[in-house]
């Protein structure tokens, strides 16, 4: 394919999965006070009486309920988004890497999926808890704005989503023959430093806490990597 084709291919793939960002946020839309409800539970559970989530401007709510959506078709059209991924460098794939596709595209889903999990789960109301106590130390009742803390849940869940799909592109950069193990273990000390700088700048906010809860978990999946490296490495 020539520049121009490239380029092209990749102006399609980017439409249809805008397109299918759209259609699935339209549908989330007539659910978007359920999903907030889902959103902000990790909050809620750490928030003592009296303190509360509060709107500041008159079309917060309105806005909020956009984003809310908005957010929730993106993770429910993540098949389509990796599937066009796969789109575009299929091209450059031999044609038995091109079959790929459907393991591609679950295990991708799969692990997005599972990170935004894992920090809903188990990383926000860690971090939460932390923040509200904060507060509580300094003698302050807590009243977060809702546009606030749906920008924070969704850098959070968005970060982690995000890096949880390293081993999946490992397994794939390796059956291609652009990594092996034995490269991920010579730069570890270097990946680690890039995981805490990848951390610093992908949580919202600059503390230690909130940046060692998105960097352990990453080095874990780093080290889980250099196994399939190795598992999957080809013949030599």
């Amino acid at each position: 394919m020539t520049l121009t084709e490239h380029l092209e291919e990749l102006r399609w793939c980017v439409l249809k999965s805008i397109l299918a960002v759209v259609l699935a946020s339209g549908i989330c839309y007539f659910f978007s006070d359920a999903i907030f409800a889902f959103v902000v539970a990790p909050l809620r559970q750490n928030l003592q009486p009296g303190q509360n989530l509060i709107g500041t401007s008159v079309t917060e709510a309105f806005f909020v309920e956009i984003k809310v959506a908005l957010a929730a078709g993106v993770l429910f059209s993540c098949p389509v988004i990796f599937y066009q991924i796969w789109r575009f460098v299929a091209p450059g794939l031999s044609g038995r890497e091109r079959k790929w596709v459907l393991p591609f595209v679950f295990c991708a889903t799969f692990f997005f999926v599972s990170g935004a999990f894992f920090c809903y789960r188990f990383v926000l109301p860690v971090a939460f808890q932390y923040f509200i106590e904060q507060y509580e130390s300094m003698g302050v009742s807590p009243a977060i704005r809702i546009g606030e803390y749906f920008t924070f849940f969704f850098r959070m869940v968005l970060a982690f989503g995000a890096t949880f799909e390293l081993p999946v592109f490992t397994f794939f950069l390796v059956q291609i023959g652009i990594w092996d193990y034995r490269f991920m273990l010579r730069s570890f000390r270097y990946a680690i430093v890039a995981i805490f700088v990848i951390a610093a700048i992908l949580t919202p906010t600059p503390d230690v806490i909130n940046q060692s809860l998105l960097a352990v978990p990453m080095l874990l999946l780093y080290a889980l990597s250099i196994g399939i490296a190795y598992v999957w490495r080809k013949p030599e």
